[in-house]
């Protein structure tokens, strides 16, 4: 299992913000470019639907990404799942949090991002962060992202309603 790093200021004094979204199923709405404002790289939890979604995050931010159950044929280059090393913090991306088939908080990660249910969750499970940031797609009755900031080992999560 290798590690994407985002190594280009890793030691940066203010920490990291990172957008967290899921389920976009094709469609991106306006209001992620809004909420994603100012952040230093975008997690993809999968079910994104399409290239396009992929290149619309990427004008915002670097984006790292898993292919989900409903992402076809054009997402067989993209991983089931992603280790993705942002400062001091190791943290475990897949779409379907009932898939996870290791210990998080054995194999060292800090959090475990993951989509699927098209509801936002926190939750803290033995010392291990838990975010599904909900459904990004326009024809979810919620739209929700989520933004987690990093400093040091200290993550600080919070839903964004769209």
């Amino acid at each position: 299992m290798g590690a994407v790093a985002v190594s280009t200021e890793a030691h940066k004094q203010d920490g990291f913000l990172v957008g967290v979204i899921s389920d976009t199923h094709g469609h991106l709405r306006p209001e992620v470019a809004e909420a994603f404002a100012g952040v230093d790289l975008i997690i993809h939890a999968g079910d994104i639907g399409n290239h396009e979604v992929l290149k619309a995050l990427g004008a915002i931010a670097p984006v790292y990404a898993v292919r989900g159950n409903m992402d076809g044929g054009w997402a067989h280059g993209l991983p089931a799942t992603e280790v993705v090393e942002i400062g001091e913090v190791l943290i475990y991306v897949l779409h379907d949090a009932y898939l996870l088939n290791l210990d998080p908080a054995a194999a060292g990660f800090v959090a475990v991002i993951n989509g699927h249910t098209h509801r936002a969750t926190v939750e803290n499970r033995k010392g291990v962060l838990f975010l599904n940031p909900g459904s990004a797609s326009p024809y979810s009755s919620s739209g929700t992202v989520a933004l987690l900031r990093i400093r040091g080992r200290s993550l600080v999560p919070q839903i964004v309603t769209l």
